[in-house]
């Protein structure tokens, strides 16, 4: 991607953040989105093309500039979620410490795995860097530790599978976790929360539900929820 290494920031502090935010947070860990109708507007089961770079959208990337929009899967465009897209941003601007950001998503077939990885890494943040830059390159010095699919070792229950794996892969405690799911499907925020627990806190990751997409207000909504969770919990 151009200009990669010049526009990812290497955070050097460890895996784990240590400080409050200026004026904001407790900021989580980790931050974990699922993909389908929460991070981006489309299904993959519904769609049949792996997407690559010679049909992608241009468009305005919220003020920063030119960058990919969308792209095309077949005759369906792939797009962003606003609050995705805001969430991402201010990641990519460091405005959360040193939160990490990875995707838990049951992709019902392996094609929709490969079409959803393709769309990580075609879909911009901000011009040059797109996600699949910012999230793998950046946050895991190029490791993918997503969770995307259901063939084994994963399945369709999130709580049993996708959590258990990322919170081995990460080392971050599920109390240090935000996740954002759509829950049209099953109500894998309540799954999670119930059966990924620390057995210290006895809390699970902090969930929102988006049925309707992960937009500005459902992304707010995380990061205060998730502070005053920290916060109660301090109080004790």
């Amino acid at each position: 991607t151009a200009n990669f290494s010049t526009q990812l920031k290497l955070s050097s502090d460890g895996p784990f953040p240590s400080k409050m935010g200026a004026g904001h947070g407790p900021f989580p860990y980790l931050c974990v989105f699922d993909l389908d109708a929460c991070f981006w507007d489309q299904e993959m089961y519904t769609l049949s093309k792996i997407c690559d770079s010679s049909n992608v959208v241009k468009g305005d990337l919220n003020g920063r500039g030119e960058g990919v929009v969308g792209v095309m899967s077949g005759r369906s465009k792939i797009s962003l979620h606003t609050g995705s897209l805001i969430a991402l941003q201010n990641h990519f601007d460091n405005k959360f410490d040193d939160m990490k950001v990875c995707f838990a998503s049951s992709a019902d077939t392996p094609l929709a795995e490969k079409i959803g990885r393709s769309a990580l890494k075609l879909l911009e943040v901000v011009p040059g860097v797109s996600v699949w830059d910012l999230v793998v390159g950046r946050d895991w010095n190029g490791e993918d530790i997503n969770q995307i699919g259901r063939q084994p070792p994963l399945s369709s229950n999130k709580a049993a599978t996708h959590f258990p794996i990322l919170r081995e892969l990460t080392k971050v405690p599920y109390d240090r976790m935000l996740f954002f799911d759509d829950c049209q499907w099953g109500d894998h925020c309540g799954m999670v929360e119930a059966r990924c627990k620390e057995s210290e806190s006895g809390r699970g990751p902090t969930t929102v539900r988006t049925p309707y997409g992960l937009g500005r207000e459902e992304w707010a909504e995380g990061l205060s929820k998730y502070a005053k969770n920290i916060k109660n919990e301090m109080n004790v």
